[in-house]
């Protein structure tokens, strides 16, 4: 079986599409292979393109902020993009790219095997719900819903919210934001009680 480690060392030299052309670094992911949740979001931005790092720009803060709020530290999870590399511009990614690079995050998603994967913004949650076979029309209409799946033997939880850079835009959503972390801090809570006691 692969380990993230070896997905990570095909990355760092993949060539498949032009973004390695245009990027900085390769993101390929980072935090706990052996993590229970996994956060998936669309494609690094600039401050992750220079670092190659995945969310450590002003969403990064945010993402952090609000797992901090249910307990659980960036080293807890697991953090990655659809995309390993940055788009030119932060333009949106194309369906190639995500189709080339989707395989990527497949074979990270099968080495760590999670029992949830929460999706960041439209992006992610299409590429999931596509790969699970999850019927997806749009991140407003199934944001902060939990869905379930079967794979790696056993019944695992998909969790679309927006991606946290649309928060920082739309500062009114913070709050039902807030409740959705918190959805996912209680259904974490049933397997980790240890880090949810004050739930």
């Amino acid at each position: 079986m692969e380990t993230i480690e070896e997905i990570t060392k095909e990355i760092l030299n993949c060539k498949k599409c032009d973004l390695y052309k245009t990027k900085t670094n390769y993101v390929p992911g980072s935090g706990n292979e052996h993590a229970e949740v996994v956060f998936v979001g669309e494609a690094p931005g600039r401050e992750e393109d220079l670092k190659g790092e995945p969310f450590v720009g002003a969403a990064g803060k945010l993402l952090t902020e609000m797992l901090s709020k249910i307990g659980l530290r960036r080293e807890d999870v697991f953090i990655c993009n659809v995309l390993k590399c940055r788009p030119p511009n932060n333009r949106d990614p194309s369906p190639e790219e995500i189709e080339i690079c989707g395989e990527y995050l497949k074979r990270q998603l099968d080495a760590i095997k999670p029992n949830m994967i929460v999706c960041l913004g439209r992006f992610a949650t299409k590429f999931i719900f596509d790969l699970f076979g999850l019927e997806f029309s749009s991140i407003s209409k199934v944001k902060g819903r939990i869905f379930e799946a079967q794979r790696w033997g056993k019944k695992i939880k998909i969790v679309p919210i927006y991606h946290p850079a649309a928060i920082l835009y739309r500062p009114q959503l913070r709050e039902e934001y807030e409740q959705q972390f918190r959805k996912i801090g209680e259904l974490l809570s049933k397997k980790q009680p240890t880090l949810f006691d004050y739930i």
